[in-house]
């Protein structure tokens, strides 16, 4: 059992039995399952020759790049742990999540696009990395910077290890030569999700939650059927991107990685490669209808005829609209669920459910009804809800995380007596075993299609001189969620808005920007037990009132 819990593990039937067949492609180029097993092993010993040993973090902060995987693997295989960073992230973010991670590594490239990710290391304050020993950056050119916050950086070309993977006639095709045997149970990687104060916390997953998830995902969702083909869109450092990618490798279904989303590439992907499935955000979505509908030749009304699964996690109360449009186009539509916790693509709703049903979050368990289970509890009485009432949702499942990093308090709050995560989302069971997702049940925030708790974005804008304290709340504009944030200034004049947005916009990623900012008097609030409660409630409205009165 030990051998079939490590990440490894779902490589093995296909290096045994088709070892040359396509488990990666990226810009055009067919990555084997016996070539990408030789850059695994080669990564191995690049991150041994740098210290790296059993039990060490290690941050990656990269775009969607066949290293990305072969780093996971191969940390794995040494026992190590990789620390997923968003390429979003800003240098607020970066530096809590290399604080809080413990991460004597960091592998990142220097730029990428309009990301520039050195620009965004020099605004981290080196002093507060206690743990961080060394920098690795990734294809380093004669101009890369020999120390990056007072470390020294080394030179990583994993180029050179795909060639000779490619090139070399001595492949290891037996897994069994692997000597390393880690312990499965061991963290694998950090997910970050939303923290409760001033920043992330750090979901652990490790190899046997990830590899027992991955083959529930092939065989659940039938991701073994022949000549499907996965395009890898999201991002490999949220689950939603990474269990995907894992689920497709385990079925041997070949992936065609994205380095980064736009619409126009993933256009000529789906339908250059004929595309199967696709998992994406309705704002995702969206994207592809303004595209198709945008072009000047006649749309085809069903452009993706390849397309057997367009997984769709809804973050917006416009879903069903949405839904309707992409149907009538052909996406063959259907709603999922997942999180940092209980791992993306946990379920997935039934292919025979009318669009109305279909698009909703939720569905049935990968793992099925033996090993997974779902179930509302009444947040006011404490009494489990029947089928069809909401309630907060609770899940049990094998492959739940392990718990947050550094964090046991929150870790022992999380789960009930029983072992059923508290998701804190708000929701209902169905009599077939499946569930419907309806929204959080506190004020954590959908944005740009990743998690985040408005106290992230309170705390940057409380460090602003000119503000006193700031409350965020999250409204619709335009048919997307973003925050707006309301504060109290530190003294009787107003301050000037863009001023403070732009320095909040050096910290924070775009997404997490507030819309607005507009200043007031006072917060709304009611006295409890506990002190002052703010009203978000009240916020939202007066946010919305505000919004109408520009539109006015």
């Amino acid at each position: 059992m030990p051998q079939l819990s490590r990440l490894h593990s779902i490589l093995v039937p296909h290096l045994e039995r088709t070892p040359l067949a396509p488990m990666l492609v990226q810009d055009d180029q067919a990555i084997s399952y016996q070539q990408f097993d030789r850059l695994v092993g080669e990564t191995g010993q690049w991150l041994t020759q740098q210290g790296i040993t059993k039990g060490d973090h290690v941050a990656v902060w990269l775009v969607n790049r066949v290293e990305w995987l072969a780093l996971l693997f191969a940390l794995a295989r040494i026992g190590a742990t990789l620390v997923a960073v968003n390429t979003k992230y800003r240098s607020h973010e970066l530096q809590y999540i290399l604080t809080h991670s413990h991460a004597c590594m960091l592998i990142m490239q220097l730029n990428f696009g309009k990301i520039d990710f050195a620009g965004v290391v020099s605004g981290v304050d080196p002093s507060l990395l206690p743990h961080l020993r060394q920098i690795a950056v990734i294809d380093a050119d004669s101009h890369a910077p020999q120390q990056l916050l007072n470390r020294q950086v080394i030179a990583w070309n994993p180029g050179l290890a795909v060639h000779h993977a490619q090139s070399s006639k001595k492949q290891n095709t037996d897994p069994s030569t692997d000597a390393r045997d880690p312990d499965p149970e061991s963290p694998a990687v950090f997910f970050t999700t939303s923290g409760t104060t001033k920043g992330p916390k750090l979901v652990i997953h490790n190899q046997r939650t990830l590899s027992e998830h991955a083959r529930h995902i092939a065989t659940g969702y039938a991701f073994q059927q022949a000549d499907n083909k996965l395009l890898a869109a999201l991002p490999l450092c949220g689950v939603f991107g990474l269990n995907s990618a894992l689920g497709a490798i385990a079925a041997g279904m070949p992936v065609v990685l994205m380095d980064f989303f736009d619409v126009a590439s993933a256009t000529r992907l789906i339908q250059q490669h004929r595309i199967t499935h696709i998992f994406g955000s309705d704002e995702m979505l969206r994207l592809f209808i303004e595209h198709i509908d945008g072009q000047t030749s006649v749309a085809d009304p069903t452009p993706f005829p390849s397309l057997k699964l367009f997984g769709f996690a809804s973050f917006s109360p416009r879903f069903i609209e949405l839904a309707h449009s992409l149907t009538a186009r052909g996406f063959p539509m259907r709603g999922l669920y997942g999180s940092s916790e209980v791992q993306a693509l946990f379920s997935l709703q039934h292919a025979h459910l009318p669009i109305e049903e279909r698009a909703l979050g939720g569905g049935a368990p990968a793992a099925g009804k033996q090993l997974a289970s779902v179930r509302a509890r009444d947040p006011e009485t404490g009494i489990l809800c029947a089928h069809g009432v909401p309630g907060e949702l609770e899940i049990k499942s094998p492959t739940l995380f392990r718990g947050y990093f550094n964090n046991p308090d929150a870790t022992a709050d999380a789960f009930t007596t029983e072992g059923y995560f508290k998701t804190g989302d708000l929701g209902y069971t169905r009599p077939d075993a499946s569930f419907v997702y309806l929204a959080r049940m506190g004020d954590t925030m959908r944005i740009g299609g990743f998690l985040v708790d408005p106290s992230e974005i309170e705390h940057v804008l409380d460090e602003q001189p000119e503000i006193k304290s700031a409350q965020v709340v999250g409204i619709e504009i335009d048919g997307k969620l973003r925050p707006v944030a309301f504060a109290i200034a530190n003294d009787e004049n107003t301050p000037a808005i863009e001023p403070i947005l732009a320095r909040v916009g050096q910290q924070l990623a775009k997404f997490k920007i507030p819309a607005r900012l507009w200043f007031i008097e006072a917060f709304p609030a009611t006295a409890s037990a506990n002190g002052l409660k703010f009203q978000r409630v009240k916020l939202r409205e007066m946010a919305l009132a505000r919004m109408q009165q520009e539109c006015d």
